[in-house]
């Protein structure tokens, strides 16, 4: 839970994503960022085009190199400046940081408006380099600020919003660089006056930012930025989860690297377009990102929902095949405008595969960019998200020379794009395998989201930290599966081991490290085993779930709970909180009319279902009968 900081209030929390729009403690920032990237866009956009048409008056060297050249350069202060830039976010105050940070892109811009005005490419170079150095500053800001000034239930919709309004820079960024530079005769001036004009109003704008504590005020900063880099590194492996998606992170940038730098390519040789629809697929893919982004926060339910991400995966190397398909197998004779290349209706086909692959992007590229905020330690938050950043550019970089080395090799544009998204499930598949919590979680948001629709209240209650026991009452085959949907953490469920042996949802129990559990009379050695597992469970910090009944209800009711809650309290007091599902006992999974999962006329879709969340217990008041009571009064008439 956020807490009151110096200089803000804790408002009430938003019912939407876009009510953070009318916050202080949100808004600023995003006004501060889009228009950080609106203008890295509009500055690098409007130099590449000058030293594409106009490079030979500026310098001798080639003006494609010249291009790949602008490119290392903006991406070169990732690596030189990220460890430093994540030290300083934690060391320092951040919306002081931030403003700091905007003086420096108003003389980054005053140079770049120099440059531009006496077509002077040294001055040029020095501006593009030093707008690399003001992103690096600003990135680890720009994402470890928001957990501190958002509840954890708005992350998922803060971050949606950010990428989408990022997405969303870029493009008209992109689009404004080419048309000012492009005014006959005076594109220089009216690039230099934007560029301005847009660094003092992100200045402007984060005045209004609420004072973010530092986290870490006590640290020594290290300014050599080889072994900073390292260290960043290497603390990043200790936690395995927030690694491993810092990783999916990056390989979604070089996924979307080797699609955004082959775009004027795939649109020129493949599809006869002229520059028009190069800007048309980049505001395709673009809308799409912004549209999966805002969408997370209602398909996630408020939460760090990390099944999206697995469903965003599929998406995008299902669209990337379908997009090879829909690929013509040659360009037209003429060249084509946006409207010729609209009105074809074999286009059609591809703009949908376009949009869709930005889709879901934004469902894979949200939720991770939320639990690396969520999970990692806060006082290295800025950190970690500066080693991200620095992982973030190696793949980049690393994208460009794998695209270099496939066409060299022969490979056509849509065959290095059809290669990037089968690799993709390749890359999926590991990650999941190595963190089976993305795949369980996956399977868990389709079962909500398809045979049923889990309403919540009361998860507020279920603690962001530390370990405590989950108890609930035991209505279906499936009420683990919908308690871990829901929960905003992960729950290790202590279960009856023939429900653990079900197949499929078998899968699911062994990957989420699922204790299962026998009676005394049937098996004592697997009974000790359950306890102690219990026992190691919490003491790790873990959330432990049990259900007191014993077994799955055979007629609706229930029934009471069994003296285990109190043998696991005894050695390990923590906090119990009280769970009660209702709706599930008329469900396919239940044993309402006999055996569960042979009644194919209760496998109705959508059905409603509703999980309440007590109030936590002391662990000296967690009485089994006390415990029944509660569950019981929460549950109410609804089975």
């Amino acid at each position: 839970m956020t807490t009151p900081t110096k200089g803000t209030t804790q408002a009430p929390a938003s019912h939407g994503q876009f009510d953070l729009l009318r916050e202080r403690r949100f808004f600023p920032f995003f006004c501060t960022q889009f228009l950080g990237a609106f203008n890295d866009n509009v500055y690098k956009n409007a130099l590449v085009i000058l030293l594409a048409f106009h490079g030979a008056g500026l310098t001798s060297m080639n003006p494609a190199t010249l291009v790949n050249v602008c490119a290392g350069l903006f991406i070169l202060p990732f690596f030189l400046f990220s460890a430093t830039a994540g030290q300083l976010a934690d060391k320092y105050e951040k919306s002081a940081i931030i403003r700091l940070v905007k003086v420096f892109e108003i003389g980054i811009m005053a140079v770049g408006a120099a440059g531009f005005l006496t077509q002077n490419l040294p001055l040029l170079m020095v501006a593009l380099f030093c707008m690399g150095a003001h992103s690096t500053m600003f990135g680890p800001v720009k994402y470890a600020i928001l957990p501190q000034q958002l509840r954890p239930e708005e992350l998922i919709g803060g971050n949606g919003l950010v990428e989408t309004g990022t997405f969303i820079a870029i493009l008209i960024g992109t689009i404004l660089g080419g048309v000012l530079i492009a005014v006959k005769p005076d594109g220089a001036l009216w690039v230099s006056g934007a560029v301005l004009v847009i660094a003092v109003a992100g200045y402007l704008t984060s005045r209004s930012i609420p004072y973010s504590a530092a986290p870490s005020p006590d640290l020594q900063i290290n300014w050599n930025p080889l072994s900073e880099s390292w260290r960043n590194l290497k603390f990043l492996r200790t936690n395995r989860t927030v690694f491993l998606s810092i990783l999916g992170i990056s390989w979604f940038w070089f996924y979307g690297a080797i699609y955004l730098s082959h775009f004027p390519s795939y649109s020129k040789e493949v599809l006869g377009g002229d520059e028009h629809v190069v800007t048309l697929l980049l505001a395709l893919f673009s809308v799409g990102i912004g549209t999966g982004s805002l969408l997370c926060e209602r398909l996630s339910g408020h939460k760090v929902e990390l099944g999206l991400v697995p469903f965003g995966s599929i998406g995008l190397t299902v669209f990337a095949i379908d997009f090879y398909f829909a690929t013509p197998a040659a360009p037209p004779a003429a060249v084509q405008g946006v409207l010729d290349f609209v009105l074809m209706p074999g286009h059609w086909r591809l703009i949908a595969d376009l949009v869709l692959i930005g889709v879901f992007g934004g469902f894979y590229i949200v939720p991770l960019y939320a639990l690396i905020q969520s999970r990692s330690d806060k006082s290295h938050q800025s950190r970690v998200i500066a080693g991200n950043n620095i992982l973030n550019a190696a793949f980049m970089v690393v994208a460009a020379l794998f695209a270099i080395v496939c066409l060299e090799l022969g490979m056509t544009i849509p065959q290095l794009l059809l290669l990037t998204g089968l690799l993709n499930a390749g890359v999926a598949l590991y990650i999941y395998r190595l963190v089976p919590e993305f795949s369980m979680r996956f399977l868990a948001w389709l079962l909500i989201h398809s045979v049923y629709r889990l309403r919540t209240r009361g998860l507020e209650h279920i603690p962001e930290t530390g370990p405590a026991v989950i108890v609930c009452n035991h209505v279906s085959f499936v009420d683990a599966v919908m308690i871990m949907a829901a929960s905003p953490r992960p729950i290790r469920f202590v279960m009856e081991h023939s429900i653990f042996k079900v197949p499929v949802l078998n899968f699911v129990f062994r990957e989420t490290r699922a204790i299962p559990i026998a009676s005394a009379k049937e098996n004592p050695a697997v009974m000790e085993q359950a306890f102690e597992a219990v026992a190691h469970a919490l003491a790790d910090g873990d959330l432990v779930g049990i259900f007191p009944e014993g077994r799955i209800t055979n007629d609706g009711e229930i029934h009471p709970f069994r003296p285990g809650i109190t043998r696991i309290l005894a050695r390990t007091p923590v906090p119990v909180v009280p769970l009660a599902l209702r709706g599930l006992w008329d469900s396919f999974f239940s044993r309402r009319d006999g055996t569960a999962m042979t009644n194919p006329r209760r496998l109705a879709l959508f059905r409603s279902v509703e999980l309440i969340v007590g109030a936590p217990v002391a662990a000296v008041d967690a009485t089994p009968a006390a415990l029944h009571r509660q569950v019981l009064e929460m549950r109410g008439d609804w089975k």
